[in-house]
């Protein structure tokens, strides 16, 4: 017999779904749906591909958000986008972080002995 713990439905709750994330995964999956088609390829082909079922490349259509992320990059490989998942949050794009640790810089610089 499974036993949960008595706050299990209240940590069960804690967790929020963010409709802004709900609608970009939409998003996201309409805009591979409507790739695949423009390439005029197969959905059984595409998640060949990408090394994944077909029905895995359905639920990224469908904006599911339980699906890997490796699952998505595989199908965005395969329809020739390449790796944009390398460029999200990299440091040299990142301008808030930037700012961030521009502000953390000290004003000044004291010199160490031995250096010259």
């Amino acid at each position: 017999m499974l036993t949960f713990s008595k706050n299990f439905e209240r940590e069960r709750k804690a967790v929020r779904k963010n409709w802004k994330i709900d609608k970009s995964l939409e998003t996201l999956g309409h805009n591979v749906r409507t790739a695949r088609i423009k390439r005029r390829l197969m959905q059984s082909l595409v998640a060949e591909r990408a090394g994944i079922s077909a029905k895995t490349l359905q639920k990224i259509e469908a904006g599911n958000p339980g699906v890997s992320i490796r699952a998505v990059a595989g199908v965005l490989f395969a329809l020739g986008f390449g790796t944009p998942l390398e460029s999200l949050c990299a440091p040299a794009t990142d301008e808030i972080g930037m700012l961030l640790e521009e502000q953390r810089l000290p004003s000044r610089v004291r010199r160490r002995s031995g250096d010259f």
